[in-house]
């Protein structure tokens, strides 16, 4: 065998594979999951951690999916839904956001909850996000809004002795504030 062609042989060959290898990094899709930060490593409100019925949920580009128990197959889901409105909550001077998070667990029910993430004052370096408040069961979302440093949620629900198959037609307001770093309901 001729040591001359064995080397240029190779060398084609490694390049071959070389330029193959990156063809499929130029081509492949990214796999990394999407956040809410920015360039500078800033967390956004939508991968806050928030405290639902005493557990913490820390939330991945507004999503996050817990065991309902430990070895179960059945999964506790949490997403963002949205109804933002956007306002100094805790006198801070810097814009907080408030805004509906749903949670389901294998059952029929989709359970809506408030939050709030309080922007951090250090150079405004992301958010921490508040407890949880329950509005309730496959309600019907209609507005959030923030007036006067009060936070009021618009949604219809139903009836005490309506079956939960009933379209939710009673329309609800839930005042609330941020008291001690506690989302809070409180009178009109």
């Amino acid at each position: 065998m001729n040591p001359k062609r064995f080397f240029i042989g190779r060398t084609i060959g490694l390049l071959v594979v070389l330029a193959l290898v990156g063809i499929f990094f130029l081509i492949k899709p990214s796999t990394k999951t999407p956040d809410n930060t920015d360039k500078t490593g800033i967390q956004g409100y939508k991968d806050a951690t928030y405290n639902i019925d005493g557990l913490s949920v820390k939330l991945v580009n507004g999503y996050a999916e817990d065991e309902a128990a430990p070895d179960s197959a059945e999964k506790i889901i949490t997403k963002y839904f949205g109804n933002e409105a956007k306002g100094d909550l805790n006198g801070d001077g810097l814009e907080d956001v408030v805004f509906l998070l749903t949670q389901t667990s294998g059952g029929t029910g989709t359970f809506y909850y408030v939050v709030v993430a309080t922007q951090i004052p250090v150079k405004s370096m992301g958010y921490i996000g508040t407890n949880a408040v329950l509005l309730g069961d496959r309600i019907a979302p209609q507005t959030t809004e923030i007036r006067d440093g009060k936070i009021i949620v618009n949604y219809a629900d139903r009836g005490p002795s309506e079956p939960m198959s009933a379209k939710p037609t009673i329309g609800v307001s839930k005042y609330l504030i941020i008291e001690n770093n506690r989302l809070v309901e409180t009178q009109q």
